[in-house]
């Protein structure tokens, strides 16, 4: 006797679910563990990205560090940041009774969606907030048509020319 195998929709939906729960958790309930969806050790701090008609501004939470422990490079459209976040040499390991702040190394990479003049960035640092802003290239920045309003004679067969 053969044995079938029937599609379990059901199971394949527990799975989801799991997924979208370790999702929301990750996002909502401990957004601060800092933790990779893949569940890693990495440090990834929280970067927003916004655009306006003339740049794009990134902005990354970097809390207990200063400008100087902070490097930026730009390669074509590929921003990367990186830093590290040093524990406190006084306190001992043992004698935590928390330990919640995240310490090591991080690295941030990100792939912006337009072409960028690297060259032009300005960063600023304050209150543990690093904000670039970096201009798009001119040839991505929108530009306004004009309509030149031409009029249009008829000439001798009857059709339209335009002038």
């Amino acid at each position: 006797m053969a044995n079938i195998t029937r599609f379990d929709p059901l199971g394949e939906m527990v799975s989801l679910r799991s997924a979208m729960d370790r999702l929301f958790e990750d996002s909502f309930v401990s957004p601060m563990g800092w933790r990779t969806i893949s569940g890693g050790d990495a440090i990834t701090p929280p970067v927003d990205v916004h655009e306006t008609s003339d740049e794009i501004v990134v902005t990354a939470a970097l809390p207990g560090m200063r400008a100087e422990d902070v490097e930026i490079t730009m390669t074509g459209q590929n921003l990367t940041f990186r830093g590290e976040f040093k524990a406190d040499d006084e306190v001992k390991r043992d004698q935590y009774l928390y330990r919640e702040r995240r310490f090591g190394a991080f690295s941030r990479s990100i792939q912006l969606p337009v072409r960028v003049q690297g060259d032009r960035a300005d960063a600023t640092f304050t209150d543990g907030v690093l904000t670039l802003r970096i201009p798009k290239a001119e040839e991505v920045k929108p530009r306004q048509i004009r309509i030149n309003a031409g009029s249009t004679e008829h000439s001798e067969n009857g059709t339209q020319a335009a002038s």
